[in-house]
């Protein structure tokens, strides 16, 4: 019994003490979430991540928005050295910027809709000078009809077409352009995601939609000069032996070899090569199982994917980039929506959500030296089991209900 209570007597106090201190690496883990039904609202949980902490697994605090849930979806994918993280609603066309500079009194600091001529936000990169570039999948409406923008029924030529904006931590427009291409003014260009590249001065973009519509038909990425973010040119991805592994590119990750890798809804991996000349080459050199692959993670040599028809991930070794092998795999279940994937490279840990409303949220470990990927068992629920359960639980805001995750990210 003594022995109990100066547990939790030291457990209140440890969290006490890191009250206004500054996160390390990896001791907090950020979550976007919302509510499936569409009642409550989106909002950001703060979680205990530190492997030493006797709460490791628990919820510390949390910060609702004002925006009723539609469709919470990306932050960015690791925590800026600003502490100032973004996140977007997609369908709500409405984007929030978190202060977790006081981790345990996350902040909304501000919220945005369109910017600099563009809707419906879906990716955040980082540049060299810290302002924030984002993938603008449509140009603003006349109408600004949401609804219309969204779906994207019976649209053509330059209403296909987004565009890339940078965007300061207080919200402030830098610079914004168009990604649409004269040169190809029948082809669906709606920018994805991105990678800046600073070393050859370029910013890679992938085209794909958030809906069915055009689905398809969207098999480009486009280089823009990433000094004043000219459009360079707009190219095809490689279909590759199934004719299908170029199909909805989304993700773009920098390779230890300095070449981009492109995952594909359709589960196809592409490796671009040649960015810095005008005729840049991409191949397609893996095809995971299934048709519906989610965010990948480079993490040294190795890829981590998120393959959801083996409910789980595939690890490749990358090492070399033309010729990857597979070296592990990890099933959570068979019917795990496996989505998302985030890095802790001080850990050696990666963050995990599922597309699906209450799954659980884990966190998992990455062998550096074989590749091999297991679920961290130490990190628990209240309920004794590993990961976090996102059913019919309180959240720290004063919300009770089902969440459903997207992005996460570990404290840097």
């Amino acid at each position: 019994m003594l022995r109990n209570v100066m547990t939790a007597l030291t457990a209140a106090g440890l969290a006490l003490a890191s009250v206004g201190a500054e996160a390390r690496s990896g001791q907090y883990l950020y979550v976007f979430s919302g509510d499936q039904a569409g009642k409550g609202n989106d909002f950001l949980a703060v979680i205990d991540a530190d492997p030493e902490s006797p709460g490791y697994g628990k919820l510390l605090a949390g910060v609702a928005t004002d925006q009723i849930s539609i469709r919470p979806h990306h932050t960015e994918y690791e925590m800026p050295a600003s502490g100032m993280l973004f996140a977007n609603d997609h369908n709500a066309n409405r984007s929030f910027i978190f202060d977790l500079r006081d981790p345990l009194h996350p902040k909304v600091a501000t919220t945005f809709r369109d910017m600099g001529g563009y809707a419906m936000p879906h990716s955040f990169l980082r540049l060299p000078n810290g302002h924030v570039l984002a993938s603008f999948q449509q140009r603003r409406g006349m109408d600004h009809d949401m609804a219309g923008m969204h779906d994207m029924v019976g649209m053509s030529g330059k209403e296909l077409t987004g565009g890339l904006v940078e965007i300061d931590d207080g919200g402030k427009v830098f610079r914004a352009v168009s990604n649409a291409d004269p040169a190809h003014p029948d082809w669906p260009l709606l920018p994805y995601s991105l990678i800046p590249l600073p070393k050859i001065d370029r910013v890679l973009v992938t085209n794909s939609p958030m809906q069915d519509e055009h689905l398809l038909q969207s098999v480009t990425y486009q280089l823009f000069r990433l000094s004043d973010l000219k459009l360079l040119g707009t190219y095809k991805l490689d279909p590759g032996p199934s004719l299908s592994g170029h199909v909805d590119p989304e993700e773009a990750r920098i390779g230890p070899d300095g070449a981009v890798y492109i995952q594909t809804l359709s589960c196809g991996l592409q490796r671009v090569t040649g960015m810095e000349t005008d005729r840049p080459k991409a191949v397609m050199i893996h095809q995971f199982p299934g048709s519906y692959c989610g965010v990948p993670t480079i993490a040294g040599h190795y890829l981590v994917q998120s393959v959801e028809s083996i409910g789980g991930y595939v690890v490749l070794d990358i090492a070399d980039g033309a010729r990857p092998v597979e070296v592990s795999r990890l099933v959570i279940a068979p019917d795990y929506a496996s989505h998302w994937t985030a890095w802790d490279p001080s850990s050696g840990r990666l963050v995990v959500t599922s597309g699906k409303a209450g799954d659980r949220m884990y966190v998992l470990k990455l062998d550096m030296k074989t590749g091999r990927l297991t679920i961290d068992e130490g990190f628990r629920d209240a309920d004794g089991k590993p990961g976090l359960s996102m059913a019919g639980r309180q959240w720290p805001h004063g919300w009770t209900g089902d969440g459903k995750p997207h992005g996460a990210v570990f404290s840097r």
